[in-house]
């Protein structure tokens, strides 16, 4: 389906993205199979991926991208075994490099009449990888059978690189973002780009008018500073963001800026944000490479929150936390201590596509 013309963004036309705790229609999910992601414990992984998909499944569907018909057998059997509720799990034998469908699945805008949109960010493996091509083009492939109205979104005459893990909504006007990641030299995804065509690209795209900047991402994060590892929005007021107690933690400084920059920052009507924090586990490494744990990395689905867990005590903390921050949904902890040497956890995992209204 071709795009519509670049004139008509989707803001001109009536559309926003929804904030990730509005009803899905379905989350977005890349089955595992690049080893080299999970080196040494990839035999644990599909299994890890097993049980999100059962919880998901239980809840709204869930839209999987398998290599090929085999795969998708073989992948069956998994899930069957897990106790998946598979009559809620759509195949796509979409290939993947990696499948992080947070980054390379479509961001979904809807408008007041109900219609559910995609946007197709280029998707440049973050700035870093070369093996790419395969989740660039996901979005139009998986596209093929959907026939959903799609925009490739443009600034300045070119293709904009976007991953979602890079942003957070809250459904009504606000995107909070971070320096690094966007203005960086380091892992640049659009040279030349200023706030002001950042600004520009979220109004038009995404229906934001008010763009939110925090400074830097976490030790061990591997895409130079996504905010879904830091702060996000848990209602239309309300924040939650990470902090460090440790002061020779090199996590310490950065978010304690983080944290005094949102407790001066206002939503769209110039409202005060509410902040609420949560602890980070103890540093984790894995064959001496420090690995972004963050209990930030939560996803949030209809009737439920999945947060990442990692056997250390403030699991418990960060569950209670977040359970009183989402009093209408029940908070599962899922177990990510291996999933997390992929550089990523449950957010970076999954893409929601909201329901139309």
């Amino acid at each position: 389906m071709k795009p519509p013309p670049q004139s008509k963004t989707p803001h001109s036309l009536g559309f926003h993205m929804p904030a990730e705790w509005e009803r899905h229609e379905a989350t977005w999910l890349g089955w595992p199979h690049e080893v080299t992601d999970w080196p040494g414990k990839f035999a644990t992984i599909p299994w890890a991926f097993a049980e999100i998909v059962r919880h998901l499944s239980a809840v709204e569907q869930v839209n999987l991208l398998v290599e090929n018909r085999e795969a998708e057998s073989r992948v069956r059997q998994i899930l069957k075994k897990s106790g998946v509720n598979l009559a809620a799990v759509e195949f796509f034998s979409v290939p993947t490099d990696r499948g992080w469908m947070r980054d390379s699945g479509p961001i979904c805008v809807r408008n007041d009449s109900g219609e559910v949109a995609f946007n197709h960010f280029l998707f440049n493996g973050w700035a870093k990888y070369s093996n790419h091509k395969k989740d660039f083009v996901a979005v139009t492939k998986v596209n093929q059978r959907l026939k959903r109205r799609v925009w490739q979104p443009m600034r300045n005459g070119r293709r904009v690189v976007l991953e979602g893990g890079s942003i957070d909504v809250n459904g009504r006007g606000t995107l909070l973002t971070t320096e690094e990641c966007l203005c960086s030299a380091i892992q640049e995804r659009n040279p030349g780009f200023t706030k002001e065509d950042y600004a520009q690209v979220f109004r038009e795209y995404l229906g934001v008018t008010n763009v939110l900047w925090l400074k830097n991402g976490i030790a061990g994060d591997d895409t130079h500073g996504h905010v879904d590892d830091l702060t996000r929005f848990v209602n239309p007021s309300a924040v939650v963001t990470i902090v460090e107690n440790d002061p020779k933690d090199p996590n310490y400084a950065p978010l304690q800026e983080n944290l005094a920059l949102l407790n001066t920052m206002k939503d769209q009507d110039g409202r005060a944000l509410r902040v609420e924090t949560l602890p980070l586990p103890a540093p984790i490494y894995f064959d001496g490479q420090r690995l972004p744990a963050s209990y930030a990395n939560f996803y949030i689905a209809n009737k439920i929150v999945l947060m990442p867990t990692f056997n250390d005590p403030n699991d418990r903390v960060a569950l209670n936390s977040l359970a009183n921050m989402f009093p209408d949904r029940q908070v599962v902890g899922i177990a990510c201590r291996d999933l997390v040497l992929g550089l990523g956890t449950l957010h970076c995992l999954t893409q929601q596509q909201p329901a139309a209204q």
